[in-house]
Parts: C-alpha cells; structure tokens; sequence
C-alpha cells in the first residue's frame, strides 16, 4: 500500500496530477483545497496518499495535509459515498470549513456542494458530527492548546508508520514535547527521531 509520495510534479491538472518519482510517473487524484498549494510542473512536492484498490482498478489519492486526507477517509466510510464524490466534497469547500458544517449540522451549506444532495448531506451529519475534531472558530488561527493533542496525534501515526512501537513512540513524543513545547510537526518529529535514535 502506498501511503506517501514524493518527487517532482510532470503534469498538473485540476484535480489531478502525474507525479515522478525516480522515473515512474504516478497519477494522482487531488482535491482542488491540494491542487492550488502545488507549484507549477517541474516543481517538487511531497503528497499523503490514499491507495484503494477495487477489483478492476487501482487509484491513488493525494494530500497536502492530515486533515485533509482524514476527512476523505472519514467520507468514503459512509454508505454511498466513494472517493470520486468524497474528492468533489473536498474540493467544493475548506476543510476546516467542512469540518464546521457537520459539525454544526448545517445541511444547507452541505448541499451548496456540487453533487451533494439532501440525503448525503445529511448522512454525512449523522455519520461524522461526533467523530471530528473540534473545528477551529471561523477565521481564527488555532492556539497551541486547541492544536496539542491533534498535533500528538499526527506525529503518533508518523511515528508508527515509520515502524516504531506505540509505547516506544510515545516516550519519544513526551520527551520531545518537552524539549520543543512550542514547535510545529516537523520540529516536534525530528526531535522524536533524535530522541528513538538515542
């Protein structure tokens, strides 16, 4: 299963991309919140990937961040919605932004999405409200308090992916909280690696 990608952008449409990684091209589907952050062809960028895999295909999804890529997944766990339409989802509206809406159960603004009609707008309510993180107020940065634990959380599932133990990982992250209190993802996981390498 392929989980990351990273190399250097050799098409780029809207809503999907070709991606070279060491010579082989890759085709990846993006939501529209991925595709605007992505540079021009020839540029290089890292993608979280989604790989699912059908009888008759095998498709790869791209994103540029976590919640982006938890939302999709959250999506195409609802009865009626597939990655086509979780993709559109993304693509007609913010995610934190959608992360309001459900969680507010705002039907209306659910079905201002292309595609999206009454019923799945509500599924989609009934199905995730209580299981988002909590959405960040309209136009306000999170404060690091608010941030923490989706942020120990990211770094945990990082941490695993690369192949460490939860206890181990977890260790690592109290040390490395520590030490970084105020740092983002990359500073908080390089200082984990440092600590697992100790």
């Amino acid at each position: 299963m392929i989980a990351h990608l990273r190399g250097r952008i050799f098409e780029k449409h809207p809503n999907r991309l070709v991606l070279d990684v060491s010579g082989v091209g890759y085709e990846v589907a993006v939501p529209l919140s991925t595709f605007y952050g992505l540079g021009d062809p020839g540029s290089d960028v890292a993608l979280r990937i989604h790989t699912h895999v059908r009888e008759d295909a095998l498709a790869l999804y791209g994103f540029a961040t976590v919640l982006e890529q938890d939302l999709f997944e959250r999506l195409i766990g609802i009865g009626g919605i597939g990655p086509k339409l979780a993709l559109a989802v993304l693509s007609g509206i913010e995610p934190a932004e959608l992360v309001r809406a459900i969680t507010r159960g705002d039907v209306a603004r659910l079905t201002a999405i292309p595609g999206v009609g009454k019923k799945t707008a509500e599924r989609m309510v009934l199905e995730l409200k209580d299981r988002l993180p909590p959405p960040a107020p309209a136009g306000a940065g999170e404060t690091p308090a608010d941030s923490a634990p989706l942020l120990r959380d990211d770094l945990l599932s990082a941490l695993m992916n690369l192949g460490y133990h939860r206890p181990l990982a977890e260790k690592a992250l109290d040390a490395a909280f520590k030490t970084t209190p105020d740092g983002g993802f990359e500073p908080l996981l390089k200082q984990a690696l440092r600590e697992l390498a100790r």
